[in-house]
């Protein structure tokens, strides 16, 4: 275990974590939300420091960013873990995790530090590193150390970072990160409140949007927003308006929005594919809302 960043001493030995807005208050021994933070005697540690449960070279373009140094390879990184438990997770095997599982997969996972990440990234053709496949916001402190290395050595300095997000991650996350991070790759799932607390068990989308235009305007970070657009429950024209609204009078016309298709996965598998006509018509009102960049996605 490693000492975790972002957290605040309680009464009783209890801790307040500040790495999501989720900012749970954590006990003497237990775990947070994400069950990736543990309580020990009134100090936050992280239970998953150098775990990763995949390691890859993907094209950038397949996280999705088509607008951030296009046609080059990124060396992609994840661990387990997650602070929502969205229904229809692509990634539930990684994310529908409890603190036990993740000491147990910590044991028989790939153990990769800071530095062996570099050595990778030099020796990959990748031009880049993506924290990706779960929710990197949890592995705050890994992260943190590896975007360090890359941004505080003028050899390595070429090389971008990644965060490819829920984006519910608090200011004080995104500003400690803000120096080291290039991209912010964000998923805004809905305007709807409701869509959120059913699907995510958060109360509301402000959060997220405030982050990121933060992202944009604070840091200069290059944002390009992802819409997984679920068949009865996010799909309305009056909710898709709203996000191309949002994204046009707060990022601006130029930033690219992904509308991509959804497939039945984990606890929501009662539902069918995405028809590809109303991935379509998202694009359409997009266009006619001001975005300039709107792509078809999982099609």
């Amino acid at each position: 275990m490693k000492k975790a960043l972002l957290y605040k001493k309680l009464a009783n030995n209890a801790v307040q974590c500040y790495v999501c807005q989720r900012k749970c208050v954590i006990p003497k021994g237990k775990t947070g939300f994400c069950g990736t933070r543990k309580n020990q005697k009134g100090e936050l540690y992280t239970l998953i420091y150098g775990i990763a449960s995949a390691v890859n070279i993907d094209p950038i373009e397949k996280k999705p960013l088509f607008h951030f140094h296009p046609g080059t390879q990124v060396l992609s990184l994840g661990t387990y873990g997650c602070n929502f438990r969205c229904l229809f997770c692509q990634n539930w095997s990684l994310t529908y995790l409890d603190g036990k599982e993740i000491k147990m997969l910590g044991k028989a996972s790939e153990k990769i530090t800071p530095k062996k990440v570099i050595e990778l990234l030099e020796k990959s053709d990748s031009a880049g590193v993506a924290f990706t496949y779960n929710e990197p916001a949890i592995w705050l402190e890994f992260n943190l150390d590896v975007m360090k290395e890359i941004k505080e050595h003028p050899h390595l300095k070429k090389y971008y970072t990644v965060y490819v997000t829920n984006g519910f991650l608090t200011k004080e996350h995104l500003d400690l990160i803000g120096p080291y991070l290039d991209a912010f790759r964000v998923d805004i799932k809905s305007f709807d409140d409701k869509f959120y607390q059913k699907v995510a068990n958060i109360p509301q989308v402000k959060g997220i949007l405030e982050v990121t235009k933060r992202a944009k305007d604070k840091w200069k970070m290059h944002v390009e927003v992802v819409t997984n657009i679920v068949p009865t429950m996010n799909d309305s024209p009056e909710n898709l308006k709203k996000i191309a609204n949002w994204i046009v009078k707060n990022l601006g016309p130029e930033i690219p929005w992904h509308v991509t298709r959804f497939f039945p996965q984990a606890k929501l598998q009662d539902l069918p594919p995405t028809p590809l006509k109303t991935l379509k018509k998202a694009q359409e009102i997009g266009k006619k809302t001001g975005l300039k960049h709107v792509y078809l996605g999982n099609v």
